[in-house]
């Protein structure tokens, strides 16, 4: 029999915070959504945006690791498997696809939230560090004379 390839890689947005819960046996089970743009031409060659939206499952240490840094709207990186799964819910069979997380790398920086106006607008009021034009900036050599930078060959 043919060995068959699962693997899947994406990267995305959050778009809830995740749902850490506990299963009866005690094992951490973490349920996150990404949500991952795109962009594609339509049939009269315009350029259109669309989402896509998977849903992720991570156990264990990498679950609560999970819930435990990320929040709605951060970004990263999932690598895992999708598996296939159905249910009986008020006599209506179910199924979903979802993704199991291996391993999730988590892009943003500690405490950035990707897309908040917080985070942006705390960029913004950052003032930028003033640049001194060449001849305004001298260094003191031991002697007396001060050097120009314009002054030195390399």
């Amino acid at each position: 029999m043919a060995r068959s390839v699962n693997q899947v890689i994406l990267m995305g947005n959050l778009t809830r915070d995740p749902e850490l819960r506990q299963t009866p046996n005690g094992q951490s089970v973490c349920g996150f959504s990404l949500a991952l743009n795109r962009s594609y031409r339509d049939a009269n060659g315009e350029w259109q945006e669309a989402t896509d939206y998977i849903d992720i499952v991570a156990w264990g240490p990498l679950g609560e690791r999970v819930a435990q840094y990320l929040s709605k709207g951060r970004r990263c990186l999932v690598q895992g498997r999708l598996q296939s799964r159905s249910w009986e819910q008020e006599g209506q069979k179910r199924s979903k696809v979802e993704v199991l997380a291996n391993d999730v790398t988590f892009l943003d920086g500690r405490g950035a939230e990707s897309g908040s106006d917080e985070a942006n607008s705390e960029a913004e009021v950052k003032p930028k560090p003033s640049k001194k034009a060449k001849e305004d900036v001298v260094i003191e050599d031991i002697g007396d004379e001060p050097i120009n930078l314009d002054d030195i060959p390399f």
